[in-house]
């Protein structure tokens, strides 16, 4: 059996006696799962690689808590131990990340396929994951002529609506840092190519609420995008469409049903991860 599924407790042969012996057990396996995804959340944010010190500084647990919990999480292949003693999240998160991007597309598809019905254009759902926009679902538009983007595709996110509205919260220095790694190529003679450039542009998307691709990422294609408010994982939604169609005049009506559809997915999201329970 392997390290990380051992069991740590003899369970009572008495119905009595198992409940009552179960509950302190129960208890501080709770608490050590809590502990545990938090110190993964906590090297996530600091970007997938940190030292025990760093991660007691931040939690506020002591160094012999955390050494025991990490040393179960690489024995689980969640973390792994790096030559330099400090501690990297490990490749099978990878396999988990990737089930619930699925699963977040799919639930977020009965939303996508009211903006199409309500704004006649391709709906999407993307993610931030790492230095990329990932598509996770897309809802066509009924039109002849539309747009499509193929679920799973990766783009940098400077010349995406999506991409700006998922930075745009995002510290000036954390920006220009994924920039310098990213770089900005262009991919039309209207595409964002400077780091200044950029951040203006989110600039904008924090004074109107959305964020536009406005033949950035291909000639004739105009996106608009929002943020989904308090979501598990940074996500956003756009619409996409021929220029001749999302005009400024659309753009008006459109907006203010993709922020509603937003709100609405992100209540459903914030219900879907609380029925877990008993």
């Amino acid at each position: 059996m392997p390290a990380c599924l051992e069991r740590t407790v003899d369970v009572p042969t008495s119905s009595a006696s198992t409940t009552d012996a179960a509950k302190p057990a129960a208890s501080g396996g709770v608490q050590s799962l809590e502990r545990a995804f938090d110190l993964l959340e906590r090297m996530a944010d600091a970007g997938g690689e940190v030292g025990l010190s760093e991660l007691s500084a931040s939690s506020g647990l002591p160094l012999p808590t955390i050494h025991r919990l990490m040393r179960t999480l690489v024995a689980c292949g969640y973390v792994r131990q790096q030559p330099n003693r400090r501690y990297a999240l490990g490749p099978r998160l990878i396999r988990l990340g990737e089930s619930a991007s699925r699963l977040l597309g799919t639930w977020a598809r009965p939303y996508l396929a009211r903006l199409v019905e309500e704004t006649g254009e391709t709906a999407n759902m993307a993610l931030l994951d790492g230095d990329e926009i990932v598509y996770v679902a897309q809802v066509p538009s009924k039109h002849s002529m539309r747009m499509f983007t193929e679920v799973g595709r990766r783009v940098l996110p400077h010349s995406t609506g999506v991409g700006k509205a998922l930075l745009a919260h995002t510290p000036a220095e954390e920006v220009r840092a994924l920039l310098a790694r990213t770089g900005m190529p262009a991919a039309t003679e209207k595409t964002i190519t400077t780091p200044d450039g950029f951040l203006d542009a989110l600039v904008a998307v924090r004074e109107t609420g959305y964020a536009v691709d406005d033949n950035e990422q291909e000639i004739g294609v105009r996106c608009l995008a929002v943020s989904v408010p308090d979501s598990p994982t940074a996500a956003a939604i756009s619409i996409s469409g021929p220029a001749g169609r999302v005009t400024e005049a659309a753009t008006e009506k459109i907006v203010p049903i993709l922020q509603q559809v937003a709100r609405e997915l992100s209540a459903a999201l914030a219900n879907t991860s609380g029925n877990g329970g008993a």
